[in-house]
This record gives C-alpha cells, structure tokens and sequence, in this order.
C-alpha cells in the first residue's frame, strides 16, 4: 500500500546551501541580481541584443544571464548591469557584536 506522505525538506531560504553547493551565498547573490536584470529586460519589451548594447556586452553574454549560467559573472559586474538600467544598488554593512562569520544577503525591492 502506498503511503500518503511525502517526504519532503524544509529549505533553509537558499537552494543553493540546501543542495551543499560551496560559496552558496555568493550564487545565492547573484541569482538574484540576474533575476531582477532579467525582468528588467522584459518589462522593458527589450531584446537580448538591446540589452547587451546596453550593458556593453554581446548579446551571448545577456542570453547566459537569463539562462542563469552565472559562472562568467561577478557580483560586481551584475551590480555594473544593475546601474547601466538606471537602478540604485546599495551595499550595507553591519557589524556583529558577537565574533561569527558573517552572511551575505540580496535583497531586492
């Protein structure tokens, strides 16, 4: 007889360190910095070509970003793209009070 249940893993918010990747907050990042680029792209009706004139780039280079094959890409250069569309990046630091490692976080509004 087959069971009902599921069985099923509660994500710990990034699927990156959910499937054991290393530097899962760093991909985590960056999946969300290309997200927004990609709906920027399309709320903006552009093609890929448009886009990469845009950013300075050729258009395989924008056809990687929304497939999310993020490897080529840094942090950085996404926030580069992120500005080349008029939008404000804002990176905040807050210091522990306790001695751990800190976490890196995208947050997108």
């Amino acid at each position: 007889m087959k069971s009902k249940f599921v069985d099923y893993e509660i994500s710990s918010g990034n699927v990156f360190e959910d499937l054991g990747l290393p530097d899962a907050p760093e991909l985590q990042a960056k999946a969300r910095l290309a997200h927004r680029i990609s709906r920027i792209i399309d709320k903006r009706g552009m093609t890929q070509a448009q886009a990469a004139a845009l950013l300075g780039v050729d258009q395989p280079k924008v056809s990687a970003l929304v497939r999310g094959r993020l490897e080529k890409f840094s942090i950085q250069r996404l926030c580069d793209f992120l500005r080349a569309f008029g939008c404000d990046v804002e990176i905040q630091v807050v210091e522990k009070k306790r001695p751990a490692p800190g976490k890196l976080t995208v947050s997108v509004a």
